[in-house]
């Protein structure tokens, strides 16, 4: 039972990561994913590029994207800066 009081107590201490990080780390895992998908398999792969930096535009420009607010209403994650 003490066992489930400490992991419950480490758990609440570790910080998260805030969700422009995330949101960084998804945009790039999926650029290099596309762009290994459009080497080997078919170009069309770049449209996936195309639309990961769409996003970044738009989280840029008005500060939230479709992964932004995915993240953010059914993850949990939040902003580390200000709007």
């Amino acid at each position: 039972m003490a066992s489930v009081d400490l992991r419950q107590a480490a758990r609440a201490g570790r910080r998260r990561w805030p969700l422009e990080r995330t949101l960084f780390l998804l945009a790039g895992t999926m650029t290099i994913l596309s762009a290994l998908l459009a080497a080997v398999v078919s170009p069309w792969f770049l449209l996936l590029t195309a639309f990961v930096g769409a996003n970044q535009l738009a989280f840029v420009a008005f500060g939230n994207c479709p992964s932004s607010w995915l993240l953010g209403r059914y993850f949990g994650f939040e902003r580390g800066c200000p709007r």
